[in-house]
């Protein structure tokens, strides 16, 4: 089992800078692919979309290529020129309104700053094997992530289902003293009311055959336990388990309503509720599984 929120993290030398590249996810029904990187890059962008398929089925995952420091510490990353001509220009500005212009280093740095030529970056051809063997070491401590988050819902998971399982069969124990116990209320509630009809009357057991009917949980009893099975077996499956672990929980869910609608007894309403709130919570849980 694997979680669907994980992060990884890598870095790699290219030429004198640092290749670094992050990927996180969070929960998401489907795969929701979002890549940033430099523009120049984006050619890779199917190769490196394979690489995080081939880890991750679910979730929203964000990948962050980014490329620090400058090619060499001697190059001159801004343009003399450039500043010289925005100094000439502002100085014409200055003398056609009358104003006095003298340049302070802080005006100069500002111009510097705002007439800074960005390093080339190697071309995507060039940077495509230290970036997708980046990306494959960030992949991996991603995926180990999520793996050891998976473990964690999977003992949180099988721990709930016991609890399920419990229910069901405190359910399974009470349904068969359910139609006694009413047969005993009838009598009760006949005698109080004073009137003589005796328990073997035809009228007296058609009613309490029909009430037996009625309440007869057992084919729910028996499908809850049969996807109670299958759920525990795809929690300890390979591949993707959210979708097909939503699908059994809404039969389980529809079982255990059935099962309260029909079982007509305290005991057995009181397990109801348990059951439906345990559900609730592995549903909640689920929503992080992939």
């Amino acid at each position: 089992m694997k979680s669907m929120t994980g992060y990884g993290r890598a870095t790699a030398a290219l030429g004198s800078r640092t290749l670094t590249v992050q990927v996180s996810s969070v929960n998401r029904k489907t795969l929701d692919l979002c890549i940033s990187m430099p523009e120049e890059w984006e050619p890779l962008e199917p190769a490196i979309g394979e690489a995080v398929r081939a880890v991750a089925s679910r979730g929203k995952i964000n990948v962050r290529i980014e490329l620090t420091g400058t090619e060499a510490t001697r190059e001159c990353v801004w343009s003399e020129e450039a500043v010289a001509a925005s100094l000439d220009k502002l100085a014409e500005f200055s003398a056609r309104r009358g104003v006095a212009f003298a340049p302070t280093s802080e005006l100069i740095w500002s111009i510097a700053n705002s007439q800074r030529k960005q390093p080339e970056l190697p071309s995507a051809e060039e940077a495509q094997p230290v970036l997708l063997q980046t990306l494959k070491d960030a992949l991996k401590a991603f995926a180990e992530m999520r793996a050891r988050e998976g473990a964690t819902l999977l003992a949180d998971l099988s721990g709930r289902t016991a609890l399920l399982r419990g229910h069901m069969d405190g359910i399974a124990e009470r349904a068969p003293l359910v139609p006694p116990a009413y047969r005993e209320t009838l009598n009760k509630r006949l005698r109080e009311a004073g009137l003589e009809i005796a328990l073997d009357d035809e009228r007296v057991l058609k009613e309490i055959a029909l009430f037996a009917d009625r309440c007869d949980i057992t084919e729910e009893i028996t499908r809850f336990r049969s996807h109670l099975e299958q759920f525990d077996a795809l929690l300890r499956s390979d591949g993707e388990i959210g979708r097909k672990a939503e699908f059994i929980l809404q039969e389980l869910g529809r079982e255990t309503n059935t099962t309260g609608a029909k079982g007509n007894d305290i005991t057995i309403s009181r397990h109801v509720i348990e059951l439906k709130n345990e559900l609730e919570r592995i549903r909640e849980q689920i929503a992080n599984v992939e």
